[in-house]
């Protein structure tokens, strides 16, 4: 039973990325899902959770403002605190049964109060009771299971059924993501387009340049044209937060996507956020209006 429950507990997680993003609320956590006629919560008050339908955890969450000292230590690999000191408590035996019998998890990680990035399947690796700590660590190999193989428990069948890209930069990303749409109101800053499920959060110094950090303000909200537009130098945004459309693009004619979706942005200003603070860094602006004034 253990088993068939994990596996819907991971079709109902993917079925609401899909629908939601890789940020889930914790209210819809904590709702679950329907497994033959009972409510599954997938989410518990502790961090080690096991439903009342199981014999062993299902899912670990770090909050976003934990007590506890949990972090990633490598790629993928992260130390989880056991509850409290008790090395006998049922959660850290729990925890340490689906170590020996390699049971997938899934890792609730914080990204902002009441809202968690769902890393699954991860395994328990590692117990060390002299520090009150276990190593888990994300599964990252991709081949989906055969339903005749349910049956199976070790850990390479578990492998097969799922895949998982959860690393600490993918973790960083959403983070970025989750602040900059919450600063830009779910909102494209050019269009005013709210559907998150359609916005990105723009860097607008690459992240893997110098000044490219994960903050707020090297962000922006755009919707996937935008983003793309934006990536192309199609669309610049000088440090004064007004909009530059390529000359050539000004010059075309070729129907309402390109006239109302591009060309009328021209000398706009952007929707900026509520607060001052997460405004776009202006110095970034304009390093990055240069490169769209070198390709114009």
């Amino acid at each position: 039973m253990d088993d068939l429950i994990r596996l819907a507990a991971f079709n109902w997680l993917n079925d609401q990325k899909e629908l939601q993003g890789d940020v889930l609320p914790r209210k819809l956590l904590e709702t679950g899902f329907t497994f033959q006629n009972q409510r599954v919560h997938v989410i518990g008050p502790q961090g080690i959770f096991t439903p009342y339908m199981m014999n062993l955890p299902l899912s670990i969450t770090t909050s976003p403002k934990s007590k506890y000292p949990d972090k990633p230590i490598k790629e993928g690999v992260f130390e989880y605190s056991y509850r409290g000191s008790d090395l006998y408590h049922r959660d850290n035996v729990g925890l340490r049964d689906c170590m020996k019998l390699q049971k997938p998890l899934i890792y609730f990680i914080g990204i902002d109060p009441g809202w968690y990035f769902p890393s699954f399947p991860v395994f328990t690796i590692h117990d060390d009771p002299s520090r009150l700590i276990f190593t888990v660590q994300a599964d990252q190999q991709s081949v989906l299971s055969q339903a005749e193989r349910l049956e199976e428990t070790d850990a390479t069948h578990w492998r097969r059924a799922y895949a998982t890209i959860t690393t600490e930069v993918r973790l960083h990303q959403q983070r970025f993501r989750f602040r900059v749409l919450l600063a830009y109101q779910n909102q494209c800053s050019l269009c005013q387009l709210k559907h998150p499920e359609l916005l990105d959060a723009a860097h607008i110094i690459g992240d893997r340049e110098g000044e490219g950090d994960p903050i707020v303000q090297n962000g922006l909200s755009l919707c996937k044209i935008h983003h793309a537009a934006f990536d192309k130098n199609i669309i610049g945004i000088n440090p004064d937060y007004h909009i530059q459309v390529r000359n050539d693009i000004l010059e075309e004619t070729d129907g309402p996507m390109l006239k109302y979706g591009l060309q009328a942005l021209e000398s706009q200003k952007i929707i900026l956020p509520n607060h001052r603070r997460d405004y776009p860094d202006r110095e970034r602006l304009e390093q990055r209006f240069d490169r769209f004034l070198k390709a114009s």
